[in-house]
């Protein structure tokens, strides 16, 4: 005998083919944005990594190398390789860090005089996100803002459960 109504088992199947179809459309945008990623890196004789880096510098910075390499989930010595490319291209500067202890600490700052480049890259993504928040009410957005900034930190915690192990 079956002890679940037909509606609820339709219902669950239902929820089961959306959130299916809502992880598969997360999927298809972390490739299309790995894929402009990788093409405004070439753009500006990065690496894909490096950019990642740099952004992340240029959002939180100034960045010990330390601290960049937690936040990027990335070895230090890996981090180190990076920030000299980074600096050599005249991105970052690494500057002593006069409220350290220890003498030898460095912070590292984005360059504000490059990040056009990097926005003009972006410009056509940034235009059709206009365009397509547009069609959108606010109260959408912020449903749509508050689901991504969940995936968001979903993502940061099984990346440092991997990087734990």
């Amino acid at each position: 005998m079956n002890l679940v109504s037909p509606g609820r088992s339709d219902e669950a199947r239902r929820r089961r083919r959306i959130t299916t179809a809502v992880k598969y459309s997360l999927r298809q945008v972390r490739n299309q944005l790995s894929l402009l990623n990788h093409q405004v890196s070439g753009r500006l004789d990065l690496k894909d990594v490096d950019l990642d880096c740099l952004e992340l510098i240029g959002r939180y910075g100034p960045l010990s190398p330390s601290v960049l390499a937690r936040r990027a989930g990335l070895h230090p010595a890996t981090v180190t390789g990076i920030l000299d490319r980074l600096q050599r291209g005249g991105w970052i500067v690494r500057e002593r860090d006069p409220d350290a202890t220890d003498r030898r600490a460095v912070g590292v700052r984005a360059l504000r005089g490059r990040s056009g480049e990097v926005f003009r890259l972006y410009a056509g993504m940034n235009t059709k996100l206009d365009e397509i928040c547009a069609d959108y009410t606010e109260a959408e957005l912020e449903l749509v803002g508050n689901f991504l900034r969940r995936v968001t930190e979903a993502g940061r915690d099984a990346t440092g459960e991997l990087s734990d192990r």
